[in-house]
């Protein structure tokens, strides 16, 4: 039988504009430098389409997989030829390519007043079930980053039989951003 964490995701709406991220006087992008991460550059779209579309004040972020430094990407099925630690990773992995694609947008992840929702899709062999397991990885890098009044958000993590070129995982955003 699997235990599930339980803990409390729902989140407030914050009191104020902030672009402190709700850690005081540090937005995201002081907490990127405290946390030590260097963001990645941001990957180019791999088909036709554009990495991002803003209407009004939401962006959304078009799906972004495990995208290496080096041009390659984390591929194969967790549960199968990788087991769910690695996918974690490899899904905190997407978060950097996201945040990376936010920042090339907009010009700062301190614009970013609210991170609405992620769309995780899990290359999962059958009968693995721990799909939310993996997608906190991009979670928790979001909440770390942003902290929890602007970074949690709303979620759908599904298990998939097959994503593009193989990769271990897929997910899309949608943020709120300043004017």
């Amino acid at each position: 039988m699997v235990e599930l964490k339980k803990a409390n995701f729902e989140a407030k709406a914050p009191t104020t504009l902030s672009r402190t991220c709700g850690r005081g006087d540090v937005g995201a992008e002081a907490r990127l430098r405290e946390l030590g991460i260097e963001l990645p550059a941001a990957p180019a779209p791999r088909a036709n389409y554009v990495s991002c579309v803003r209407t009004g004040s939401l962006l959304f972020v078009a799906g972004h997989g495990p995208y290496r430094s080096d041009g390659t990407f984390i591929v194969g099925k967790v549960g199968a030829t990788l087991n769910e630690s690695l996918v974690y990773g490899a899904a905190r992995l997407v978060g950097l390519n996201l945040l990376s694609t936010i920042r090339q947008h907009l010009g700062t992840l301190d614009d970013v007043t609210r991170v609405v929702k992620l769309l995780g899709m899990v290359n999962a062999a059958p009968g693995f079930t721990s799909i939310p397991a993996v997608i906190d990885g991009c979670s928790d890098l979001l909440i770390e980053v942003f902290g929890r009044d602007v970074g949690a958000h709303a979620r759908s993590a599904v298990g998939m039989a097959e994503l593009p070129f193989d990769i271990a995982v897929e997910i899309e955003m949608i943020c709120e951003v300043a004017p």
